[in-house]
């Protein structure tokens, strides 16, 4: 038989032999070492007041990568239906560790977030638990979501526990992530959009009320509207890193040479790390940034799109959307289209719970990438197989199977 294979075809063939998705990996990695710089860049001043290294934050978070690089390995091998077992012992465990944040009280920064003086934040968890927990859910009750009564009541009891449980932190932009992705997923999995509408109507309706009635949010969401009319009269952390900005002009200042860290820029290593950046690299680095942002979540998508099933399309969009939502919230406040909410930037902020969450949830998209990149190779191999035999038996047609592998 002659070899019509081309070389393009072959090296095509082999990229998707691979076990990961080399798309992906590319452009978390890109990421991650673009976070890194900027963590070793931000952190030194910090860190000697706080130890007596000027590396100690950022031979942390070195450590923290290396370990999620481990786990993110681990888990692209783990089987992400195996989930469904999994799911609702780790709903109660992040339960615990909620819980546990409001009874110990560890107040930093006027909000109570984290366990063991800092080192670890439930919340981050909380939202990669949910989204595997909304996935599995809406999987496993996808012939009842026209039934209000039977999914989206307990649906919503579940994670609105879990989101009053984040609220009392309090710590709104993790609640209301964790809301957006829910109506999302509950969207994409299929349920009546008069349903999706009454959520939304629901998380509007609680957050514009938890806006007025908390402190914290209605200060923050002051200060937002009185810096949208005069940007002079914004809340000092966002006059800072409008400073930083400016001061980045187009191509930056140059690695390292940012001074607005070092002159009272509120938490340059964490949510103010964007604002380094874009000090340092200018317009241009920023652009690179959120153009690998863009590049995450269409490379979450496709792999959404070829999964094997519903679970890992509802796992591989959840949890690339909730990435890029992080950023996207985090990039907004930055520049001031947003209130200031306290999250990180994904990949390059120090912080070992945030690079946990996301690592952890890179590697279950890549599992979702692995079984879809096998399943699609398998029907490859079985329809040339079948057509091959049909054509000797002179037959013009052959069946075929969907994504999913039902018969068409």
């Amino acid at each position: 038989m002659i070899n019509t294979t081309t070389p393009k075809t072959r090296r095509r063939s082999n990229v998707q032999s691979l076990s990961f998705d080399v798309g992906l990996l590319l452009i978390v990695a890109s990421l991650l070492v673009i976070g890194l710089l900027m963590v070793y860049s931000a952190s030194w001043d910090v860190s000697m007041t706080i130890s007596d290294s000027q590396n100690s934050i950022f031979l942390r978070q070195v450590l923290w990568v290396a370990l999620g690089v481990i786990g993110a390995t681990v888990l692209s091998y783990f089987d992400y239906h195996r989930y469904r077992k999994l799911v609702v012992p780790m709903i109660f465990i992040v339960i615990l560790m909620l819980l546990a944040v409001l009874v110990i009280r560890e107040v930093r920064y006027n909000s109570a977030r984290s366990l063991f003086e800092g080192s670890i934040q439930p919340a981050e968890f909380a939202k990669l638990v949910s989204i595997l927990y909304l996935s599995v859910w809406l999987t496993n009750k996808k012939d009842m979501l026209k039934d209000f009564k039977n999914y989206l009541a307990p649906l919503s009891f579940g994670v609105g526990f879990i989101v009053a449980l984040i609220l009392a932190q309090p710590d709104l932009s993790a609640a209301l992530t964790v809301l957006i992705l829910g109506i999302m997923l509950l969207f994409l999995a299929g349920g009546d959009w008069k349903h999706v509408a009454i959520v939304v109507l629901v998380g509007f309706l609680g957050s514009v009320f938890l806006i007025s009635v908390m402190p914290t949010g209605r200060i923050r969401f002051a200060q937002y509207l009185t810096g949208l009319e005069n940007p002079i009269q914004s809340s000092y952390h966002i006059r800072r890193t409008y400073e930083a900005i400016i001061k980045g002009g187009i191509f930056g200042v140059g690695l390292g040479k940012a001074n607005t860290k070092f002159t009272g820029l509120p938490l340059p290593h964490t949510d103010s790390i964007f604002a380094v950046l874009a000090e340092e690299t200018g317009i241009v680095g920023s652009m690179i940034v959120i153009a690998l942002y863009v590049l995450l979540i269409w490379r979450g998508f496709k792999i959404a799109r070829n999964a094997p099933d519903q679970l890992g399309s509802l796992l591989a969009f959840g949890l690339t959307s909730w990435i890029v939502i992080e950023a996207l919230i985090n990039v907004s406040v930055i520049v001031g289209l947003l209130p200031f909410a306290g999250n990180a930037l994904p990949f390059i902020s120090a912080g070992g719970s945030s690079m946990a969450a996301t690592m952890a949830s890179i590697g279950i998209v890549m599992n979702v990438a692995r079984q879809g990149t096998n399943k699609t190779a398998s029907e490859r191999s079985t329809t040339s197989a079948t057509v091959d035999l049909r054509r000797r038996d002179g037959r013009r047609s052959v069946s075929g199977t969907n994504r999913y592998g039902e018969i068409e």
